[in-house]
Protein backbone atom coordinates (compact mmCIF):
# COMPACT_ATOMS: atom_id res chain seq x y z
CA UNK A 1 0.00 0.00 0.00
CA UNK A 2 2.74 2.41 0.54
CA UNK A 3 3.81 2.25 -3.18
CA UNK A 4 0.47 2.85 -3.85
CA UNK A 5 0.46 5.98 -2.03
CA UNK A 6 3.51 7.24 -3.04
CA UNK A 7 2.62 6.73 -6.77
CA UNK A 8 3.72 3.96 -8.87
CA UNK A 9 3.22 2.89 -12.72
CA UNK A 10 0.41 0.40 -12.41
CA UNK A 11 -0.41 -0.99 -15.93
CA UNK A 12 -3.87 -2.01 -16.91
CA UNK A 13 -3.70 -5.49 -17.70
CA UNK A 14 -5.34 -7.39 -21.33
CA UNK A 15 -6.29 -10.23 -21.45
CA UNK A 16 -4.67 -13.17 -23.72
CA UNK A 17 -6.96 -14.91 -26.05
CA UNK A 18 -5.84 -17.72 -28.57
CA UNK A 19 -7.77 -17.73 -31.92
CA UNK A 20 -10.68 -19.87 -30.25
CA UNK A 21 -10.76 -16.94 -28.54
CA UNK A 22 -10.37 -19.35 -24.70
CA UNK A 23 -8.07 -17.53 -22.36
CA UNK A 24 -4.04 -18.08 -23.15
CA UNK A 25 -2.72 -18.95 -19.58
CA UNK A 26 0.95 -18.89 -20.80
CA UNK A 27 0.56 -15.76 -22.48
CA UNK A 28 -1.51 -14.46 -19.68
CA UNK A 29 1.15 -14.98 -17.21
CA UNK A 30 4.30 -13.58 -19.45
CA UNK A 31 1.95 -10.47 -19.52
CA UNK A 32 2.23 -9.97 -15.67
CA UNK A 33 5.82 -11.06 -15.47
CA UNK A 34 6.72 -8.08 -18.82
CA UNK A 35 5.09 -5.56 -16.63
CA UNK A 36 6.41 -6.46 -13.02
CA UNK A 37 10.03 -7.03 -14.26
CA UNK A 38 9.38 -3.90 -16.18
CA UNK A 39 9.33 -1.85 -12.81
CA UNK A 40 5.60 -1.62 -12.57
CA UNK A 41 4.50 -1.16 -9.11
CA UNK A 42 1.77 -3.48 -9.74
CA UNK A 43 -0.63 -4.11 -12.14
CA UNK A 44 -4.72 -3.82 -12.13
CA UNK A 45 -7.13 -6.66 -13.47
CA UNK A 46 -10.01 -6.97 -14.52
CA UNK A 47 -10.56 -4.15 -15.85
CA UNK A 48 -11.39 -2.18 -19.13
CA UNK A 49 -8.08 -2.83 -20.91
CA UNK A 50 -8.94 -6.19 -19.61
CA UNK A 51 -12.36 -6.23 -21.40
CA UNK A 52 -15.35 -5.93 -19.05
CA UNK A 53 -16.90 -9.37 -20.83
CA UNK A 54 -14.89 -11.35 -18.57
CA UNK A 55 -17.56 -10.08 -15.26
CA UNK A 56 -20.33 -12.05 -17.62
CA UNK A 57 -20.69 -15.28 -15.01
CA UNK A 58 -21.20 -17.30 -18.36
CA UNK A 59 -17.83 -17.19 -19.15
CA UNK A 60 -16.24 -18.21 -16.51
CA UNK A 61 -13.17 -15.91 -16.71
CA UNK A 62 -13.08 -13.66 -13.77
CA UNK A 63 -12.01 -16.19 -11.23
CA UNK A 64 -9.19 -17.38 -13.51
CA UNK A 65 -7.72 -14.20 -14.84
CA UNK A 66 -7.33 -12.87 -11.57
CA UNK A 67 -6.05 -15.71 -9.90
CA UNK A 68 -3.31 -16.23 -12.46
CA UNK A 69 -1.86 -12.36 -12.41
CA UNK A 70 -2.07 -12.81 -8.15
CA UNK A 71 -0.71 -16.32 -8.63
CA UNK A 72 2.19 -15.08 -11.43
CA UNK A 73 3.14 -11.64 -9.40
CA UNK A 74 3.62 -14.19 -5.73
CA UNK A 75 6.68 -15.18 -7.92
CA UNK A 76 8.08 -11.93 -6.87
CA UNK A 77 9.45 -12.64 -3.96
CA UNK A 78 11.96 -9.71 -3.63
CA UNK A 79 8.42 -7.10 -3.71
CA UNK A 80 5.27 -6.95 -3.02
CA UNK A 81 3.78 -5.64 -6.14
CA UNK A 82 0.30 -3.82 -5.73
CA UNK A 83 -2.90 -5.93 -6.68
CA UNK A 84 -5.38 -3.68 -7.62
CA UNK A 85 -8.94 -5.44 -8.56
CA UNK A 86 -11.61 -4.24 -11.74
CA UNK A 87 -15.02 -4.29 -10.13
CA UNK A 88 -18.46 -3.51 -11.62
CA UNK A 89 -21.85 -3.97 -11.67
CA UNK A 90 -24.46 -3.13 -9.67
CA UNK A 91 -24.03 -3.31 -5.81
CA UNK A 92 -24.60 -6.95 -4.89
CA UNK A 93 -22.21 -7.84 -7.83
CA UNK A 94 -19.78 -5.39 -6.87
CA UNK A 95 -19.73 -6.89 -3.57
CA UNK A 96 -19.24 -10.61 -4.53
CA UNK A 97 -17.04 -9.22 -6.99
CA UNK A 98 -14.54 -7.83 -4.20
CA UNK A 99 -15.12 -10.54 -2.09
CA UNK A 100 -13.44 -12.95 -4.70
CA UNK A 101 -10.44 -10.45 -5.02
CA UNK A 102 -9.86 -10.25 -1.70
CA UNK A 103 -9.53 -14.64 -1.67
CA UNK A 104 -6.98 -14.09 -4.26
CA UNK A 105 -5.43 -11.68 -2.33
CA UNK A 106 -5.86 -8.41 -4.08
CA UNK A 107 -5.36 -5.56 -1.82
CA UNK A 108 -7.53 -2.51 -3.63
CA UNK A 109 -10.51 -2.33 -5.80
CA UNK A 110 -10.59 0.12 -8.90
CA UNK A 111 -14.71 0.39 -8.64
CA UNK A 112 -15.86 1.02 -12.27
CA UNK A 113 -19.18 2.65 -13.07
CA UNK A 114 -19.49 -0.03 -15.83
CA UNK A 115 -22.83 -2.02 -15.40
CA UNK A 116 -24.22 0.41 -12.79
CA UNK A 117 -24.78 3.63 -14.98
CA UNK A 118 -28.36 3.54 -14.07
CA UNK A 119 -27.74 3.78 -10.44
CA UNK A 120 -28.41 7.34 -8.87
CA UNK A 121 -24.52 9.41 -7.58
CA UNK A 122 -26.49 8.63 -3.89
CA UNK A 123 -26.18 4.69 -5.16
CA UNK A 124 -23.27 5.01 -6.57
CA UNK A 125 -21.77 6.17 -3.05
CA UNK A 126 -23.49 3.63 -1.42
CA UNK A 127 -22.27 0.89 -3.62
CA UNK A 128 -18.86 2.17 -2.90
CA UNK A 129 -19.39 1.70 0.72
CA UNK A 130 -20.69 -1.43 1.01
CA UNK A 131 -17.54 -2.79 -1.26
CA UNK A 132 -15.45 -0.58 1.06
CA UNK A 133 -16.59 -3.01 3.51
CA UNK A 134 -14.18 -5.82 1.88
CA UNK A 135 -11.35 -3.81 0.39
CA UNK A 136 -10.19 -0.06 0.36
CA UNK A 137 -11.25 1.02 -2.85
CA UNK A 138 -10.08 3.70 -5.56
CA UNK A 139 -12.74 5.45 -7.38
CA UNK A 140 -12.81 5.45 -10.97
CA UNK A 141 -13.95 8.63 -13.07
CA UNK A 142 -14.50 6.84 -16.41
CA UNK A 143 -15.01 8.30 -19.55
CA UNK A 144 -18.26 8.04 -21.15
CA UNK A 145 -17.47 6.34 -24.58
CA UNK A 146 -16.09 3.51 -22.98
CA UNK A 147 -18.83 2.92 -20.62
CA UNK A 148 -18.75 5.64 -17.76
CA UNK A 149 -20.82 8.38 -17.17
CA UNK A 150 -20.59 12.47 -16.91
CA UNK A 151 -20.01 12.58 -12.32
CA UNK A 152 -19.93 16.09 -10.76
CA UNK A 153 -18.00 17.83 -8.79
CA UNK A 154 -20.02 17.35 -6.01
CA UNK A 155 -20.18 13.53 -6.54
CA UNK A 156 -16.21 13.17 -6.23
CA UNK A 157 -16.12 15.38 -2.54
CA UNK A 158 -18.45 12.50 -1.12
CA UNK A 159 -16.79 9.94 -2.14
CA UNK A 160 -13.66 11.50 -0.95
CA UNK A 161 -15.02 11.30 2.31
CA UNK A 162 -15.62 7.78 2.47
CA UNK A 163 -13.24 6.72 5.02
CA UNK A 164 -12.43 3.40 2.52
CA UNK A 165 -11.63 5.41 -0.63
CA UNK A 166 -7.61 5.43 -1.03
CA UNK A 167 -7.33 6.85 -4.12
CA UNK A 168 -8.87 8.09 -7.78
CA UNK A 169 -8.23 7.17 -11.26
CA UNK A 170 -9.22 10.32 -13.12
CA UNK A 171 -9.64 9.11 -16.47
CA UNK A 172 -13.02 10.85 -18.34
CA UNK A 173 -10.49 12.02 -21.56
CA UNK A 174 -11.41 15.92 -20.68
CA UNK A 175 -9.76 18.55 -18.85
CA UNK A 176 -12.86 20.32 -17.56
CA UNK A 177 -14.28 17.04 -15.90
CA UNK A 178 -10.42 16.34 -14.62
CA UNK A 179 -10.62 19.64 -12.90
CA UNK A 180 -14.21 18.76 -11.04
CA UNK A 181 -12.48 15.46 -9.43
CA UNK A 182 -9.58 17.76 -8.59
CA UNK A 183 -11.66 20.30 -7.04
CA UNK A 184 -14.36 17.98 -5.41
CA UNK A 185 -12.01 15.95 -4.27
CA UNK A 186 -9.97 18.97 -2.24
CA UNK A 187 -13.26 19.94 -0.84
CA UNK A 188 -13.01 17.05 1.47
CA UNK A 189 -11.36 16.74 4.83
CA UNK A 190 -9.45 13.22 3.23
CA UNK A 191 -8.34 15.24 0.53
CA UNK A 192 -4.77 14.42 1.71
CA UNK A 193 -5.89 10.42 1.98
CA UNK A 194 -6.84 10.17 -1.16
CA UNK A 195 -4.53 9.15 -4.17
CA UNK A 196 -4.71 10.85 -7.65
CA UNK A 197 -3.73 8.18 -10.54
CA UNK A 198 -3.92 9.37 -14.22
CA UNK A 199 -5.91 7.85 -15.98
CA UNK A 200 -6.09 10.35 -19.06
CA UNK A 201 -4.20 8.43 -21.65
CA UNK A 202 -4.58 11.11 -24.06
CA UNK A 203 -2.53 14.09 -21.27
CA UNK A 204 -0.10 11.86 -19.01
CA UNK A 205 2.31 13.92 -19.21
CA UNK A 206 0.63 17.30 -18.51
CA UNK A 207 -1.20 15.18 -15.39
CA UNK A 208 2.27 13.90 -14.15
CA UNK A 209 3.67 17.38 -14.12
CA UNK A 210 0.79 19.42 -13.04
CA UNK A 211 0.07 20.65 -8.92
CA UNK A 212 -3.10 22.45 -8.45
CA UNK A 213 -3.22 25.33 -5.67
CA UNK A 214 -5.06 22.72 -3.36
CA UNK A 215 -1.50 20.82 -3.35
CA UNK A 216 -3.63 18.23 -5.35
CA UNK A 217 -0.63 16.27 -7.59
CA UNK A 218 -0.74 12.59 -9.60
CA UNK A 219 1.35 10.36 -8.02
CA UNK A 220 0.92 7.55 -10.53
CA UNK A 221 -0.45 6.49 -13.07
CA UNK A 222 -3.25 3.40 -13.77
CA UNK A 223 -3.38 3.23 -17.38
CA UNK A 224 -4.14 1.27 -20.54
CA UNK A 225 -1.66 3.00 -22.74
CA UNK A 226 0.78 1.98 -19.63
CA UNK A 227 -0.45 -1.81 -20.86
CA UNK A 228 2.22 -1.00 -23.91
CA UNK A 229 5.82 -0.26 -23.78
CA UNK A 230 5.76 -0.39 -19.65
CA UNK A 231 9.62 -0.29 -19.51
CA UNK A 232 9.60 3.45 -20.55
CA UNK A 233 6.94 3.94 -18.88
CA UNK A 234 8.50 3.44 -15.73
CA UNK A 235 11.08 5.96 -17.41
CA UNK A 236 8.55 8.62 -17.63
CA UNK A 237 7.24 8.45 -14.22
CA UNK A 238 10.71 8.99 -13.23
CA UNK A 239 11.45 11.83 -15.27
CA UNK A 240 8.53 13.60 -14.06
CA UNK A 241 9.32 12.86 -10.33
CA UNK A 242 13.24 14.82 -11.07
CA UNK A 243 11.29 17.75 -13.00
CA UNK A 244 9.13 18.54 -10.65
CA UNK A 245 11.97 18.36 -7.82
CA UNK A 246 13.64 21.28 -10.44
CA UNK A 247 15.57 18.87 -12.99
CA UNK A 248 15.66 20.93 -16.09
CA UNK A 249 16.38 18.50 -18.67
CA UNK A 250 14.34 15.95 -17.13
CA UNK A 251 11.89 18.70 -18.23
CA UNK A 252 12.71 19.21 -21.40
CA UNK A 253 13.30 15.84 -22.17
CA UNK A 254 9.42 15.27 -21.36
CA UNK A 255 7.81 18.40 -22.79
CA UNK A 256 9.41 16.40 -26.09
CA UNK A 257 7.98 13.19 -25.55
CA UNK A 258 4.50 14.95 -24.69
CA UNK A 259 3.16 15.49 -27.99
CA UNK A 260 4.39 12.13 -29.39
CA UNK A 261 2.83 10.21 -26.55
CA UNK A 262 -0.43 11.46 -27.20
CA UNK A 263 -0.08 11.12 -31.09
CA UNK A 264 0.98 7.49 -30.21
CA UNK A 265 -2.12 6.84 -27.80
CA UNK A 266 -4.89 7.92 -30.58
CA UNK A 267 -3.47 5.56 -32.58
CA UNK A 268 -3.40 2.66 -30.35
CA UNK A 269 -6.61 3.91 -28.79
CA UNK A 270 -8.47 4.89 -32.55
CA UNK A 271 -9.46 8.39 -30.72
CA UNK A 272 -11.24 9.08 -34.51
CA UNK A 273 -13.18 5.89 -34.36
CA UNK A 274 -14.66 6.96 -30.94
CA UNK A 275 -12.51 4.53 -29.42
CA UNK A 276 -13.39 1.90 -31.07
CA UNK A 277 -10.64 -0.50 -31.80
CA UNK A 278 -9.10 0.80 -28.06
CA UNK A 279 -8.72 -2.44 -27.12
CA UNK A 280 -7.39 -4.39 -30.02
CA UNK A 281 -5.27 -1.75 -30.88
CA UNK A 282 -2.95 -2.38 -27.49
CA UNK A 283 -3.45 -6.17 -28.22
CA UNK A 284 -1.87 -4.83 -31.84
CA UNK A 285 1.43 -3.31 -30.17
CA UNK A 286 2.16 -6.40 -27.66
CA UNK A 287 1.49 -8.57 -30.92
CA UNK A 288 4.18 -6.96 -32.77
CA UNK A 289 6.46 -7.25 -29.77
CA UNK A 290 5.39 -11.09 -29.23
CA UNK A 291 3.87 -11.12 -26.13
CA UNK A 292 0.47 -11.77 -27.55
CA UNK A 293 -0.37 -14.64 -30.63
CA UNK A 294 -3.15 -12.20 -32.18
CA UNK A 295 -5.76 -9.43 -31.74
CA UNK A 296 -8.54 -11.59 -30.33
CA UNK A 297 -11.33 -10.41 -28.32
CA UNK A 298 -13.70 -11.89 -26.69
CA UNK A 299 -16.56 -9.78 -28.58
CA UNK A 300 -15.83 -10.88 -31.91
CA UNK A 301 -16.59 -7.15 -33.24
CA UNK A 302 -14.29 -5.47 -31.30
CA UNK A 303 -11.49 -5.40 -34.09
CA UNK A 304 -9.32 -2.20 -35.27
CA UNK A 305 -11.39 0.59 -36.60
CA UNK A 306 -11.45 1.92 -39.91
CA UNK A 307 -7.87 2.95 -40.52
CA UNK A 308 -6.54 2.44 -37.87
CA UNK A 309 -3.94 -0.20 -38.39
CA UNK A 310 -2.41 2.05 -40.79
CA UNK A 311 -2.30 4.86 -37.96
CA UNK A 312 -0.18 2.35 -35.80
CA UNK A 313 2.16 1.69 -38.52
CA UNK A 314 2.93 5.62 -38.61
CA UNK A 315 3.55 6.24 -35.04
CA UNK A 316 5.63 2.79 -35.16
CA UNK A 317 8.13 4.43 -37.53
CA UNK A 318 7.79 8.00 -36.24
CA UNK A 319 8.01 7.82 -32.68
CA UNK A 320 10.90 4.23 -32.02
CA UNK A 321 12.02 5.81 -28.87
CA UNK A 322 8.73 5.39 -27.10
CA UNK A 323 9.07 1.17 -27.74
CA UNK A 324 11.08 -1.08 -25.47
CA UNK A 325 11.27 -3.81 -27.99
CA UNK A 326 14.87 -4.13 -26.83
CA UNK A 327 14.13 -5.28 -23.33
CA UNK A 328 10.65 -7.63 -24.38
CA UNK A 329 13.44 -9.63 -26.93
CA UNK A 330 15.90 -9.77 -24.02
CA UNK A 331 12.97 -11.19 -21.88
CA UNK A 332 10.47 -12.87 -23.74
CA UNK A 333 11.39 -16.40 -24.10
CA UNK A 334 12.07 -16.80 -20.38
CA UNK A 335 8.24 -14.56 -19.80
CA UNK A 336 7.09 -17.36 -21.85
CA UNK A 337 8.13 -20.16 -20.44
Amino acid sequence: MDAFRTGTVIPAHPLALDAERRLDERRQRALTRYYLEAGAGGVAVAVHTTQFGVHEPERGLLAPVLELAATTAAEYTDRSPVLVAGVCGPTEQAVAEAELAASLGYQLILLAPYGATHLSDEELLDRTRAVGEILPVIGFYLQPAVGGRVLPRAFWRQLADIPSVVGVKVAPFDRYATLDVVHGVADSDRARQVAFYTGNDDHIVGDLLATYPSGTEFVGGLLGQWAVWARNAVDLLELARKAKAGDDDALRRLVQTDTALTDANAAIFDARNGFHGCVPGIHEVLRRQGLLAGIWCLDEKETLGAGQLEEIDRIWEAYPYLRDDAFVAANLDRWLG
